[in-house]
């Protein structure tokens, strides 16, 4: 059964910086692409970043230069490194793959910036 857990999210003052951690189960992780979602209220869920399994990345131009993800295949774990994090970056941050064309999702974190 594959599992993907957030954590890491919060609230931050605008321009800090917070790290997301998603911690996969149930896949082999090294061989699947992860991404960040993330979902502010009224909003559709947005594409923040992707790191596929050579460690080749995507980023939404909104974030390009702000936030970095990373995966560790060791511990499982794909990370995104927000920094000069703005009001408008508030939202419900989601982990995500694709396993056999079945996309796995994890519960969401929130994230919160005040200006």
């Amino acid at each position: 059964q594959v599992q993907l857990v957030e954590s890491g999210g919060g609230l931050v003052q605008a321009g800090g910086s917070l790290r997301l951690s998603c911690a996969a189960s149930g896949i082999t992780f090294s061989i699947y692409a992860m991404g960040w979602y993330r979902q502010a209220p009224g909003n559709q869920r947005e594409l923040v970043a992707l790191i596929g399994s050579s460690g080749h990345t995507v980023y939404a131009d909104s974030v390009k230069g702000r936030f970095t993800i990373a995966r560790d295949n060791t511990k499982n774990t794909v990370y995104l490194q927000m920094n000069s994090l703005e009001p408008m970056d508030t939202a419900v941050y989601y982990c995500n793959t694709r396993v056999l064309g079945t996309s796995y999702w994890g519960q969401g974190t929130q994230v919160t910036v005040s200006s």
